[in-house]
């Protein structure tokens, strides 16, 4: 005869496999444990002089990166605290476009100190009031650093563009900074509308081609696409454009119908007024002045000899994304099924030309690889492309990032163009005035905010520590400076310590300010929970795991 003993408790209350961790020892630095983890990861790729991560995600592509954001997006990361760090630093990327990593980092930091506060014998929720004090003394700051005339900028002057976008590339590809900055900024101006605050970051397009160096990179007032033409039409100029999203083709009637055909004049009559029909469609949209057709779908046979026999340009472009890119570029509308275009619904383009740019190895045959690349030099354009040469994928991938970050940054300044000392100067006079600001607090939060206040430290630290400096000396000869009055001394990456504004290194203080309140945020948000509380997994093969019953391939 079996005991059969009754759960009682919280057992009694969940079913059967459930996990349920409280209390401090359990919850509260499991919690911060897991988040100093990722912090740990993403540090070492702060700054210039970042390393890099080589990660590997589940579908087994490769990435060699330095970006934060890519980083723990590839990283698959379970543990629901960490989870928190990285939406962070995904609402930063969102938000900003740069400013990921030191989300992360600086979160990871924060509560480290409140995990030290914690063993001393504070309450989380003393820690959390204090961090609130210390983030709006922060904010109010951070105001106070900003450099005097930043406030108005002109969004289509290069040099003050490159000067505020070259600290955000320099994180990513430290020593290519001013190339990049010089076809970003490019890029940027030729978008640029004259409400700068609805610049639209989609508007600039890269295009990755293998070979070459950085050196060879261009930028291109329209779109380059990776594609040859159809025909034997290689090259239009100042032409109109016809776009048929449905494609060139003999449309399939709607309803199904049978033929009964007796003898084989008929069969030729038949197959002949089919022809016939598909010239007249060809021959009316020749007629209507277009030079180039551009088809959404599939480009038949037939329909190919007739553009041939008009002298028309054909270009086939599959992705619906891309067909409302070039229809955006050309200023044409995308008519449904072919037939003769209204004069309304055509595009224009200065040129449009198919040219071989690199080799790609195909096959143990050599080809040049076909970019067809549509130019609208003429009136307001609407997308610009930068056309990135480097010698692997992995290259060209983190260049791409590059030139992202560079594109959001110019979309941050047009918003708001202050800027703040970069290089960890304002990190450091931050550390110093809100240290200043605990010693006049009372309450057990005076330490919180003093914690708060060190945190700082972890920027011009890892900085140093990733440049190969002494970090402690570099630290302390920048408080020194600060002390004595030198609010824009920063880390000269050459050794020592210098004055930013002659090395002109600033960062955006927008980018500052919401990776400080996010990065709070997510640290408060962790150390709030006290009890975590695990449903049992649901049934059914894990993802990555073979179902049963299916064959290996």
């Amino acid at each position: 005869m079996g005991f059969n003993i009754q759960p009682y408790g919280i057992q009694s209350m969940l079913k059967e496999g459930h996990k349920h961790l409280s209390g401090l020892d359990e919850a509260v630095l499991k919690n911060i444990d897991a988040c100093k983890q990722l912090s740990t990861i993403t540090r070492t790729s702060l700054g210039p002089n970042g390393m890099n991560k080589m990660v590997i995600n589940h579908l087994d592509k490769l990435f060699v990166t330095n970006d934060a954001a890519t980083i723990v997006n590839e990283l698959e990361v379970q543990h629901p605290a960490a989870k928190i760090l990285v939406l962070a630093g995904k609402a930063q990327q969102e938000e900003i476009g740069d400013g990921a990593n030191l989300t992360i980092s600086f979160a990871g930091e924060l509560l480290q100190g409140a995990e030290e506060l914690i063993r001393m014998g504070l309450h989380p929720s003393e820690i959390i009031s204090g961090y609130t004090k210390a983030i709006n003394k922060t904010v109010q700051i951070l105001d106070d650093l900003v450099e005097e005339g930043s406030e108005t900028m002109d969004v289509r002057d290069k040099e003050q563009i490159v000067s505020r976008m070259k600290a955000a590339v320099a994180s990513k590809q430290f020593g290519l900074e001013n190339t990049i900055c010089s076809l970003v900024a490019d890029a940027c101006i030729q978008v640029c509308p004259k409400n700068p605050a609805n610049f639209n970051v989609d508007n600039i397009r890269v295009a990755k081609l293998l070979g070459g160096g950085l050196h060879n990179s261009t930028v291109v007032r329209g779109m380059v696409l990776k594609s040859d033409a159809v025909g034997t039409v290689k090259q239009a100029e100042k032409a109109k454009v016809a776009v048929f999203a449905g494609g060139v083709d003999t449309s399939a009637t709607e309803t199904k119908g049978t033929v009964l055909i007796h003898s084989a004049e008929q069969l030729e009559n038949y197959s002949k007024t089919e022809e016939a029909k598909i010239e007249e469609l060809i021959k009316a949209v020749a007629d209507s002045g277009a030079k180039v057709i551009v088809s959404g779908g599939a480009v038949g046979e037939m329909a190919l000899h007739f553009c041939e026999r008009y002298k028309l340009m054909v270009l086939k472009i599959s992705s619906k994304f891309e067909l409302r890119r070039f229809c955006r570029t050309t200023g044409s509308v995308a008519v449904l099924k072919l037939s003769q275009p209204n004069p309304d619904d055509l595009g224009y383009v200065d040129s449009v030309s198919v040219q071989e740019i690199g080799g790609v190895r195909a096959t143990s045959s050599y080809i040049d690889m076909q970019v067809t690349i549509v130019k609208n030099e003429e009136g307001g354009n609407s997308v610009a492309t930068v056309v990135l040469r480097g010698s692997t994928d992995s290259i060209l991938d983190d260049l791409e990032r590059a030139v992202d970050d560079g594109v959001n940054t110019y979309k941050a300044m047009c918003r708001d163009s202050r800027i703040v000392p970069g290089a960890a100067a304002t990190e450091i006079e931050l550390a110093k005035r809100v240290k200043d600001f605990s010693f006049g607090e009372t309450g057990l939060d005076q330490y919180a905010i003093a914690k708060f206040a060190e945190s700082f430290e972890m920027i011009p630290r890892t900085l140093a520590e990733n440049a190969g400096l002494n970090a402690m000396e570099i630290i302390s000869s920048l408080y020194a400076e600060h002390a004595s009055g030198n609010a824009k001394v920063g880390i000269d990456l050459e050794g020592g310590c210098k004055d930013v504004s002659t090395l002109s290194i600033w960062d955006l203080h927008v980018t500052k300010l919401f990776a400080l309140k996010y990065a709070v945020d997510a640290a408060c948000t962790v150390l709030r929970v006290d009890q975590i509380i695990m449903a049992k997994p649901a049934g059914g093969p894990r993802r990555g795991e073979q179902p049963a019953g299916a064959d290996e391939d």
